[in-house]
């Protein structure tokens, strides 16, 4: 059990002797809502509020299919982010399933953009094939990376001062 710390430094562990959040994680989430990252930059531009988001999404459809297909990153971040001592049971609960809310957020999108591409022509044959190998390999990573398998066992408690 010990073992599995070992390549661990001290600056990998939070404040709670967790270890912290990988970066793989991060970069899905990034990945997952791009939507909501876009549309924060153009809230955020002064000079022009909707120019960032017709430069990445020219069709407002595909933009709005971007927000929905965020959805469940958004709850995945909620957790994330309640992670903490004495969290409420359904926090801890959606701790332990974090891989499959994760896994299932990534399904979503990459439905939402196959649906975009299909039903409406939203979108690139180069963007689709670009989503799909993102979504091979966030989903290899989220059932072989053991610093994640860490993460899913371990909950913060609250240490003695």
């Amino acid at each position: 059990m010990s073992n599995q710390y070992a390549k661990f430094t001290t600056s990998d562990f939070d404040n709670f002797d967790c270890l912290k959040l990988s970066k793989g994680v991060w970069l899905l989430l990034l990945f997952v809502l791009r939507g909501y990252l876009v549309w924060l930059m153009s809230v955020t531009n002064m000079n022009d509020r909707v120019g960032i988001i017709q430069w990445i999404y020219p069709e407002p459809a595909f933009f709005y299919l971007s927000l929905l297909s965020g959805g469940l990153g958004i709850w995945a971040v909620i957790i994330i982010s309640l992670r903490r001592p004495n969290a409420s049971l359904w926090i801890r609960t959606g701790w332990k399933n974090i891989r499959k809310i994760l896994l299932l957020s990534l399904m979503f999108d990459f439905t939402v953009n196959m649906i975009g591409y299909f039903y409406w022509q939203l979108n690139s044959p180069a963007w689709l094939i670009l989503n799909s190998i993102l979504v091979v390999l966030f989903s290899w990573y989220l059932f072989n990376s053991q610093r994640l398998r860490i993460n899913i066992e371990e909950f913060p408690e609250s240490l003695p001062e």
